[in-house]
């Protein structure tokens, strides 16, 4: 079972002000423990929105909306993927991450899909290609 914990912006992070030694030193032990559990999938911190953007699909057609965006709340900062045995094992998993912005914050965790959750179709089938191709 996969898990993203989401690290919803602040802020600071929309601002590009980067976390002191104090949170750098916490984020590294903590997926240090995860590397060592054998649980990390992969992490990282996004840049701010100011350098992102969005493309919206509306009446058939798209348009693409250049960052930065205003809604922080909408925003993610960062995130980690955990692939664990349950859903007890990522909640203790996310209990246990800094808290990102060493004052009121919010993390969310949301379960990936697997493959095997789509059922027998062949569209799945082509990603369960793809999925082999990359692992070599």
């Amino acid at each position: 079972m996969r898990f993203m914990i989401v690290v919803k912006a602040s802020k600071d992070s929309e601002a590009g002000v980067m976390p002191g030694e104090e949170l750098f030193s916490a984020m590294a032990a903590y997926h240090e423990q995860l590397a060592q559990a054998g649980v990390l999938v992969d992490a990282n911190g996004l840049q701010p929105s100011s350098k992102g953007w969005r493309i919206k699909w509306s009446g058939g057609g798209k348009t693409v909306i250049d960052g930065p965006f205003t809604e922080t709340k909408e925003l993610i900062a960062g995130y980690t993927i955990i692939n664990v045995n349950s859903v007890e094992e990522a909640r203790e998993w996310a209990s246990r991450f800094p808290n990102p912005h060493m004052g009121d914050g919010e993390i969310e965790i949301r379960q990936l899909f697997e493959l095997e959750d789509f059922g027998d179709l062949e569209a799945v089938d082509r990603f369960r290609e793809m999925d082999a191709a990359t692992r070599k």
